[in-house]
């Protein structure tokens, strides 16, 4: 890591600026304003004005609470990633530093607290792995276990692996002690480029990890397009299940078909092994949306739901859970209105029903469980009453302050969740011509 310290021609600037310096509060800089990341796969691109810039979902979260760098001049910092051996530097450089009132921040420190050890100190033992380690993913992928292909029948989204698929890739299983190898290597990409995302406990030998190679004819080296973290535990009585935990592709290789291989390896996994399901990790919408309301649980049957035969049909084949398999359901019904501006009524309060089942809980009309505080000698603080209240028949209890926010917040959802199937149908539809 180099810092680049440059100093003023001008001292009697220096002296006005000292001068003046104590009268001005320091407002810090936002990281994501002085921060700059590369992906690098050559020596030669490291400095480069035409190297990839990747974007990070949020650098200032790195930054304190307020996510902002303190006590620097013209900071600017540029951080060279290998995407060959996931070693990093950062060349960070500025006009001077001052304590403004809110001292100086750690720079290394927190680049540290991204990076950790593979954050490297000298720009030149940086270089120098583009040669020692051009074949770390190699060497991982000689211990892997090499998994089958099937043809693509087609990918959602917007990538264009339906038009041509690439042939070049391979999809391997990495498990055991290789998993924390690898996978210490990739927590910076993961905490840059997956929202929300946290590192998995490589000490849990449950984890699996599934990474997308190619092959570089020039130099004999392989390349790291993507990879997925995968949890597999036991499902009682006699049978298995897979969680998928995290899945990337790295920016340079995203939209181009990449990702659909992976996925489509990972049900094959799942179908070939016959494990009982496989699903995805992913945050509550309850938790997402309404994470700071105090909601009364409620409940509305979703209507026009498919038979219980064809739920666990489904699940058997496909290995998608109920709630997947749903959300499929609801674009299977969307497809089949004819015309849909008739029906189309009708199909939202069906949306509505189910996003509420899925927030609120399984009560959202008719009877609603509540709770009065009852302070007691005993213990003020965990006495209560519950009872059930029919209908809209409150007893006099007046509804939560937060309830027209509640509404309108779940407004929100389902508009969102329409959003979601009517993009997905039009993908469809173009199929089904």
């Amino acid at each position: 890591m180099g810092t680049k310290h440059h100093t003023s021609s001008d001292p009697i600037s220096d002296k006005k600026r000292r001068r003046v310096g104590f009268s001005k509060t320091d407002a810090g800089i936002e990281a994501n304003e002085c921060i700059k990341i590369y992906l690098v796969s050559r020596k030669d691109e490291v400095d480069s004005p035409n190297s990839f810039q990747i974007e990070p979902i949020d650098l200032n979260q790195f930054f304190g609470d307020d996510g902002k760098i303190y006590g620097y001049q013209g900071l600017k910092v540029t951080v060279w990633l290998s995407s060959s051996s996931f070693h990093a530097y950062a060349d960070i450089s500025f006009e001077s530093t001052s304590d403004g009132g809110k001292g100086i921040t750690d720079l290394k420190s927190s680049l540290q607290n991204i990076f950790a050890e593979n954050l490297v100190e000298k720009k030149d033992d940086f270089l120098r792995t583009f040669s020692s380690e051009c074949h770390y993913v190699k060497s991982i992928a000689s211990s892997a276990e090499a998994l089958p292909r099937t043809p693509s029948n087609g990918c959602s989204g917007n990538s264009d692996c339906h038009k041509k698929e690439p042939v070049d890739v391979e999809v391997l299983r990495v498990s055991g002690i290789m998993v924390g190898h690898l996978y210490s290597r990739l927590v910076p990409l993961v905490l840059l480029l997956v929202d929300g995302s946290n590192p998995i406990d490589v000490t849990d030998p449950k984890w699996e990890m599934y990474i997308l190679v190619q092959k570089v004819q020039e130099d004999s080296c392989m390349k790291l397009l993507g990879f997925a973290a995968v949890y597999r535990f036991h499902r009682y009585p006699d049978s298995m299940r897979l969680r998928l935990g995290q899945i990337l592709i790295l920016p340079p290789y995203q939209r181009k078909g990449y990702g659909c291989i992976l996925l489509e390896v990972l049900n094959n996994v799942a179908i070939s092994e016959n494990v009982y399901d496989l699903t995805v990790e992913e945050p509550e919408d309850s938790l997402q949306h309404l994470k700071r309301e105090n909601l009364s649980k409620k409940s509305q049957p979703c209507q026009c739901g498919p038979p219980g035969s064809i739920i666990e049909d489904v699940r058997r084949s496909l290995k998608i859970n109920k709630k997947q398999f749903l959300q499929c359901w609801e674009i299977l019904v969307y497809l089949r209105l004819d015309p849909v501006e008739k029906y189309m009524e009708n199909y939202k309060t069906m949306i509505s029903n189910r996003v509420k089942a899925d927030v609120i809980g399984k009560e959202s009309d008719g009877a609603a469980k509540r709770l009065i505080d009852i302070p007691t000698e005993f213990d003020p603080e965990m006495s209560f009453a519950m009872f059930k209240s029919q209908g809209n028949d409150a007893n006099g209890i007046e509804k939560d302050d937060n309830q027209t926010n509640q509404e309108e917040q779940l407004r929100q959802l389902v508009d969102e969740r329409l959003k979601q199937i009517k993009s997905v149908a039009e993908k469809v539809a173009v199929h089904q011509v």
